[in-house]
């Protein structure tokens, strides 16, 4: 009895543990500094947000490579959770559409951004960026692109259920928090999981064409969440499976048939 009872001591302990940090775990925010862009990659703008609370936001932004005329489309961009400008910027260089003008901003509490990380936070980031890209006289309104990886995918629903876009793209995208937990921490109650990250909830309310990537191997985010995601859209979708990849392998396995991909994505 002492054994049980010692047993089912340590896992209500775990359970409060996981309950108290759960937004840590989701939201790791690593810290970084905000790279010159024009430094880094030859061109480009540092961009500043503010939120309702005062917390200034930093990020970059990206003109076209060739500059179209009349004014171009646009690519939101929403990394991972464990990602941060300083830390992704040869991606982005990369893999970014030539034609297109590209915005990425850090999150509350990643990178250079000030205040802290929480998923409420992470979703007025979305908004304030959003806002900030149909406001530049460069860009056209009407054809801005939304992409999130992993946790960005999360951003990335968000603003394409409650703005106007043209796309959206998910790369290893998830069906919420508490598909998560059910698939890493399934031993503990689901009632403990008060995050929401409803990707499969966002997409009944997404209409915009949607392309998706997902490695085959993934074993963060097993694929079949991706087709669980890509089942949910209320519009059309191409789901694009990255043979042998992993979670964070993606573009290095996908390589140039992935940015041609995403390139032809973002007309």
């Amino acid at each position: 009895m002492a054994i049980v009872a010692g047993i089912a001591g340590i896992y209500v302990v775990l359970s409060v543990v996981l309950w108290a940090l759960q937004e840590k775990i989701t939201f790791p925010a690593p810290r970084a500094a905000l790279p010159d862009p024009v430094q880094t990659v030859g061109y480009g703008e540092r961009v500043e947000l503010t939120m309702h609370d005062g917390t200034k936001l930093v990020g970059w932004y990206l003109p076209p490579l060739r500059r179209p005329s009349p004014p171009p489309a646009a690519l939101l961009w929403f990394y991972g959770n464990g990602e941060t400008i300083g830390a992704i910027w040869p991606t982005i260089r990369d893999f970014r559409p030539p034609n297109a003008a590209l915005l990425v901003v850090d999150y509350p509490g990643y990178g250079a951004s000030g205040g802290r990380a929480t998923e409420a936070g992470m979703y007025e980031a979305a908004d304030l960026a959003y806002n900030a890209l149909i406001a530049r006289p460069d860009v056209d309104r009407h054809r801005v692109y939304v992409y999130g990886r992993s946790l960005g995918s999360a951003a990335a629903t968000h603003t394409a259920s409650t703005h106007e876009v043209a796309g959206l793209i998910l790369e290893s995208p998830f069906t919420s928090a508490r598909g998560m937990a059910a698939q890493h921490y399934r031993i503990f109650p689901s009632f403990l999981v008060q995050l929401s990250l409803d990707n499969v909830g966002a997409m009944h309310r997404i209409h915009c064409p949607v392309l998706i990537f997902h490695g085959t191997a993934d074993m963060l985010v097993p694929m079949k969440m991706g087709h669980e995601v890509a089942a949910a859209a209320a519009g059309p979708v191409e789901f694009v499976m990255i043979e042998g990849a992993g979670h964070n392998d993606t573009y290095d396995m996908g390589g140039r048939a992935y940015k041609e991909k995403l390139a032809a994505f973002v007309k």
